[in-house]
């Protein structure tokens, strides 16, 4: 069956790289309906549905637009959703980003479990590869594919050429459960020497030594939540992006993808649904 949340729950923040205060707040939805933004500071925009029609950027993060509206850094909180399984639902919001909020997802995680998750009378709406499909970056190095699984599984390498991180790997079998204990704290990585760059390109403005997982050339200046929490934040970019095709059904493996790979292999894997149907 489908689900939705149980009530309307609010949380209040700043976002991670336009750095401006906002009000999200996430609504029950009708069956069928899917995820949809709503931004209500602009009262004649259109609602932005969450498919792979919508993206517009992947440039740090996942960005999703129409003609008068678009929000961005949408994946942590579509993470959340995915993982704990909820198909339909309205995220109001009177800025352009949801909260930084931990950093991670497990505050909206935890929203979501306030609200509660309930059953409602619609088919489910799982997605089942029946078909692999694959991304490659031009150099080869880069890659995220997907082959039939039944259930949602993510593999993930990471390698950075930091001292204290290295080669990263994990292999979740993605449920509520797992995500709760293995995935929801991994925090956004930052690099002292990248900060001046990205705040001039407007980026990172209300990011900080909580909310991420921050690094100077020698050592870590946050305290860090897992000890492979890089890996284990790829893998949550992964399902937020993975959700932009569906409630997806797949054994997703990657090494070193980004949001750009992870999109694309969103928009296979929609292509894929659409062609079956």
């Amino acid at each position: 069956m489908q689900y939705t949340l149980g009530q309307t729950v609010t949380y209040e923040g700043t976002g991670l790289h336009l750095g401006k205060p906002v009000r999200m707040t996430l609504h029950p939805a009708a069956v069928d309906s899917g995820v949809t933004f709503v931004r209500t500071d602009l009262p004649q925009a259109t609602p932005i549905p969450v498919n792979v029609a919508q993206i517009t950027t992947t440039m740090r993060a996942t960005a999703l637009g129409g003609g008068d509206a678009f929000v961005i850094t949408v994946e942590h909180v579509l993470s959340a959703l995915h993982a704990m399984g909820v198909d339909n639902c309205v995220v109001e919001m009177d800025s352009p980003e949801p909260p930084v909020a931990d950093g991670g997802a497990a505050d909206f995680v935890a929203l979501i479990l306030q609200a509660g998750i309930v059953e409602q009378e619609g088919a489910s709406r799982l997605r089942h590869l029946t078909e692999s499909c694959a991304v490659y970056d031009d150099a080869g190095d880069r890659f995220i594919l997907a082959v039939p699984y039944d259930g949602f599984r993510v593999t993930f390498v990471s390698e950075n050429p930091h001292p204290l991180l290295g080669t990263q790997v994990i292999d979740v079998d993605v449920t509520p459960a797992s995500y709760q204990q293995e995935i929801m704290r991994a925090r956004t990585i930052g690099f002292t020497y990248e900060l001046d760059k990205l705040r001039a390109m407007g980026l990172a403005q209300g990011g900080n030594l909580e909310n991420a997982l921050v690094y100077s050339e020698t050592e870590c200046l946050s305290a860090p939540h897992y000890p492979d929490e890089l890996v284990r934040h790829k893998v949550l970019d992964v399902i937020g992006d993975m959700y932009l095709a569906g409630r997806v059904q797949a054994h997703i493996i990657a090494r070193k993808s980004s949001h750009q790979l992870n999109t694309e292999l969103a928009k296979k894997m929609a292509a894929q649904w659409a062609k079956e149907e």
